[in-house]
């Protein structure tokens, strides 16, 4: 009984020395599979360049890599992109293990350090990463107060309602209203809370716009939100909406816009409709501007005959034929004509002697 209670005790004493031993090796394992960055450098100045690496991202991802300023890996990037030095961002994509390394240029961000050098993924799940850098011979400025109690959180899914109109199939901006529901998991009152709604297609950054809502949330409420979203005229294809509050993005919703293929019909009757108008245009011009033959021209005030007449290389027996005959009295002969016999005007008779019509007196001689 002695050996027996012994072993237990013994069993009992090497489970509780153990049990911190495993606890702290599960940690280790859960924080290496975290996203990490390591820095070749933790200060340099301007114009130079530092190695940065990582490790447990996911694999075959694309990464962008900033230098931030106003920003702890404690509190992230309260200012978001904007206090980041974005003209000299580098994009990387991790290996199949979820490693990467990239030379970045040093350069000064637009706000005071401290600085640091943020990692996150540019598409699919929301991860990021920093780590702390100075930037030699920049400002440094105190980081401001959190004075904000109330914190919001996106409690279901966005969605995009609305949908397109006949004016949007012919190039009009597409719209859509951002709806989702947040709650208020701080300890005081969120007062009318200013959002941002970033628009990006493909792989490019995206495009914020400042949306306030109007409305208090109090702690532990929630409220829904719909905010406008609208693209540019004539766009297409595979955007990405995001929602952006307190200088992270609470939430990512696909939006793929089609083809306004209304234009595409316009440039083809264009193409059709242009080149026909121009050819009954040219057809016209060219029918006014050609020689028309002598036959069909007409002059007002000139009577055809005359103009006959008058025209040169007309031939002798057409211009008879178009002239009037010269007596319009068809029973006088050309040689009996009152106009060639010595002027007679009365109609011829017979000054015979036989003639029935003169009488003859008798008795004369």
């Amino acid at each position: 009984m002695n050996r027996k209670l012994r072993a237990a005790v013994l069993v009992a004493v090497l489970a509780l020395l153990l049990a911190p031993l495993a606890g702290t090796g599960s940690g280790t394992a859960a924080a290496a599979d975290r996203p990490s960055v390591k820095l070749s450098k933790s200060q340099a100045g301007t114009g130079g360049s530092i190695t940065v690496s990582g490790s447990g991202w996911r694999e075959r991802t694309l990464l962008m890599i900033l230098i931030c300023g106003q920003a702890v890996p404690s509190r992230g990037v309260p200012g978001g992109t904007n206090s980041c030095a974005n003209a000299d961002g580098r994009a990387v994509t991790t290996d199949a293990k979820g490693g990467f390394s990239r030379k970045l240029p040093v350069s000064e961000p637009p706000v005071p350090c401290p600085c640091v050098v943020h990692v996150a993924t540019v598409t699919g799940a929301k991860a990021e990463a920093d780590a702390i850098f100075q930037v030699a011979g920049h400002a440094v400025e105190p980081l401001p107060a959190d004075t904000s109690g109330g914190r919001l959180s996106v409690l279901t899914d966005t969605g995009l309602d609305g949908s397109s109109g006949l004016l949007t199939w012919f190039g009009a901006p597409p719209a859509r209203t951002l709806v989702f529901t947040v709650g208020n998991v701080g300890t005081s009152d969120v007062r009318n809370p200013v959002f941002q709604v970033g628009t990006s297609h493909g792989v490019f950054a995206p495009q914020w716009d400042e949306q306030q809502w109007r409305g208090t949330i109090r702690p532990g409420g929630k409220a829904r939100i719909e905010l406008p979203v609208e693209l540019s005229g004539g766009a297409h294809g595979d955007y990405t909406v995001s929602l952006k509050y307190g200088g992270k993005v609470l939430a990512e919703q696909p939006w793929g816009v089609g083809r306004p293929w209304g234009v595409t019909l316009f440039w083809i009757l264009v193409c059709l409709v242009v080149p026909a108008a121009l050819f009954r245009i040219g057809m016209a011009v060219v029918d006014r501007l050609r020689p028309r033959p002598a036959g069909g021209i007409r002059h007002r005030g000139l009577r055809l005959p005359e103009l006959a007449l008058r025209l040169p290389g007309f031939k002798p027996s057409t211009a008879a034929h178009a002239a009037p005959p010269a007596s319009t009295l068809p029973w006088f002969t050309p040689d009996a004509d009152p106009g060639t016999a010595g002027g007679r005007l009365s109609a011829p008779h017979d000054d015979s002697p036989t003639s029935p019509t003169t009488p003859t007196r008798e008795g004369s001689t």
